[in-house]
């Protein structure tokens, strides 16, 4: 099998993968030479980090910390259950494609069991470990600031999910806790690496799937004829980060929606029309009717969904998954009350431009 995606997570396992040694046994066990600078790089570059072994957690755990790495692994699976399991576990608390993950064992049958269950894992002998920094699946073509800072965001969300499950009331109450600021702008030069990575990393909420080259993004920011929003999303633990990108077609006519995305980290936000809100805002202020291209995939069922929700209807369909969407703007959803939105105007309260 080919495997091609960009790398989001490694997997380790412990026992003479991570260190050398095993932890049950007399010995102590001493962490691999040069593994630690490879974690570190592959960190910079915004690949996180996850374990599955067999151990027993509070001994495994404990031994990472004393190395100083414990920090750098998000979710870890240490049981005795198997390592294709773990995965899946990991998978799911990440919110990522299975495609996107690679396992390293210093165990063939470990290797085989995940390759059995995970077709599209790739997995490593962790004799190479070394080689992982000059892999291409390993070297994402830009490294943005939102990059060197994805572990820390997926720290901030674990503090942010173990609250929401100990607060009493609706999530929207929650949710209220969180003082949100989510902010719009026209993007700029030092904004296009990380639009780039948007559009090749973000598949639930994209409503085309279409990856931008840093040159096209370019030219649609100097174009008098589109405009490309980029959004942030911030609250009381940190930041989201760069979160949504939007491109923008002006015609004599309409609006016309060609690119509309979110991370699928801030969907439990419930800001996901914040940014479709304000541009149907900006296109029934030029007197304008909004369309939005539309390409059905095996994972943007949710940006159907949304466009349907926001009360678009289908002005073209070829059959084959490819919508293009009109909006009459007759109807437009507030902004949320609970998020504070700033726009490329000025910060304004969520009420403001409330459309009924």
């Amino acid at each position: 099998m080919t495997f091609s995606k960009e790398v989001k997570c490694i997997v380790w396992d412990l026992d003479n993968t991570i260190w050398e040694g095993v932890l049950t046994e007399p010995e102590d066990v001493k962490l691999k030479p040069g593994l630690i600078e490879v974690i570190k790089e592959l960190d910079r570059r915004g690949i996180l980090h996850s374990i599955a072994s067999k151990n027993n957690y509070e001994d495994a755990w404990e031994q990472l910390k004393t190395f100083g790495i414990s920090e750098y692994f998000l979710y870890p699976e240490i049981h005795w259950d198997t390592k294709s399991g773990s995965i899946s576990r990991i998978r799911e608390n990440l919110n990522i494609g299975i495609d996107t993950i690679v396992f390293i064992d210093d165990q063939p049958f470990e290797r085989d069991e995940v390759s059995s269950v995970h077709t599209e894992v790739e997995t490593f002998d962790a004799v190479d470990f070394k080689s992982l920094i000059e892999n291409p699946r390993f070297l994402p073509r830009f490294i943005t600031e939102d990059s060197g800072r994805r572990r820390l965001m997926y720290q901030e969300e674990m503090v942010r999910k173990k609250d929401e499950e100990g607060y009493k009331g609706p999530q929207e109450g929650f949710l209220a806790t969180l003082n949100m600021e989510f902010a719009i702008s026209e993007a700029k030069e030092e904004d296009l690496q990380r639009a780039v990575e948007l559009t090749e990393r973000t598949n639930q909420l994209n409503a085309t799937g279409r990856t931008y080259s840093y040159e096209e993004l370019q030219s649609y920011m100097t174009s008098d004829g589109h405009k490309l929003y980029i959004c942030e999303l911030t609250d009381k633990y940190g930041s989201y980060g760069k979160i949504g990108l939007a491109l923008v077609e002006i015609t004599e006519g309409h609006w016309h929606l060609k690119m509309m995305l979110m991370s699928c980290r801030v969907l439990s936000r419930s800001v996901g029309t914040v940014l479709m809100t304000y541009i149907m805002n900006q296109a029934k202020s030029e007197g304008k009717k909004l369309r939005a291209d539309f390409k059905q995939t095996d994972r943007n069922k949710m940006m159907y969904v949304t466009y349907r929700f926001s009360n678009f209807s289908e002005l073209e369909n070829d059959g084959q998954g490819n919508i293009v969407f009109e909006n009459d703007l007759t109807q437009i959803q507030p902004f949320p009350h609970y998020i504070k939105v700033e726009l490329p105007e000025d910060i304004i309260e969520n009420s403001t431009l409330m459309v009924k």
